[in-house]
């Protein structure tokens, strides 16, 4: 396996344990917010008006959490995308020394 192969693992091992990450944190957050809503329930003064505050905060945190992981599978995707552009540099770069050596070796 060559650098640029364990660079690649390394990023996708990341980005994994990133986004598992993100959403073990996003569970916990949602659980903590809720414990004011279940106290209410508890109470018996929990109407429609806290149920749609409830969803409208579910939401929220959800909708913040998700952006977190959009952004987690951007920087990977432009990570690799690095990876096989100097991949493909390294190629090319070969193929033209190949090319030159061969025009040297006919004069």
């Amino acid at each position: 396996m060559d650098t640029l192969q364990r660079i690649d693992l390394i990023s996708e091992t990341i980005q994994q344990a990133i986004d598992r990450g993100v959403r073990s944190v996003e569970q916990i957050h949602q659980s903590v917010a809720a414990l004011p809503f279940d106290a209410l329930a508890r109470s018996g003064v929990y109407g429609d008006r806290h149920w749609r505050l409830r969803r409208r905060q579910e939401r929220t945190i959800g909708a913040i959490y998700q952006a977190v992981r959009r952004i987690n599978a951007e920087v990977g995707r432009f990570v690799s995308n690095q990876i096989e552009n100097v991949e493909d540099g390294r190629a090319l770069a070969a193929r033209l020394r190949s090319q030159v050596l061969g025009e040297r070796r006919d004069d």
